[in-house]
């Protein structure tokens, strides 16, 4: 299961014109689920979008995670994260999981994520979504959970 994690200043999510997911300051995560993932790995994966340090402490270090910082966590799941670009001009997306096992684990995550932490919005599975955000810092980091 991959994360790709950015420090937001805030950020949105837009489904047919309606707005469904909005955070201020926290954590905007584009989700994609592998074949062979499993609750295990959602699992692994929420703790460290909830524990990685990202968030600056009194001296301006990263050394404060989301847990910590109390910000806002925005799920948005993005299959094509886990493309096989490796070869031509075309994505190949073989490694990606079923849309049903893949909704099935997106689901899971933001369920857990919502017993574990106080904010959490989403975006829509599967539908065509305009992701608007922030990025503070920039900050982005790939997080695995193998």
């Amino acid at each position: 299961m991959i994360g790709l994690l950015q420090r937001v200043s805030h950020a949105s999510v837009m489904v047919a014109g309606r707005e469904i997911g909005r955070i201020g300051p926290g954590l905007l995560v584009l989700v994609g689920v592998e074949k062979g993932d499993g609750e295990a790995r959602a699992e692994r994966l929420l703790t460290r979008l909830l524990g990685y340090r990202v968030f600056a402490d009194a001296e301006g270090r990263m050394n404060r995670s989301l847990a910590e910082s109390g910000g806002g966590l925005l799920l948005v799941s993005q299959f094509t994260l886990v493309a096989d670009t490796n070869k031509g001009t075309r994505a190949s997306f073989s490694s990606a999981a079923s849309p049903e096992e893949g909704r099935r684990l997106f689901d899971y995550l933001v369920q857990h994520a919502r017993a574990r932490h106080a904010e959490v919005a989403t975006g829509e599975y599967g539908a065509h979504m305009e992701v608007a955000l922030v990025n503070d810092g920039p900050v982005t980091f790939w997080l695995e959970a193998r």
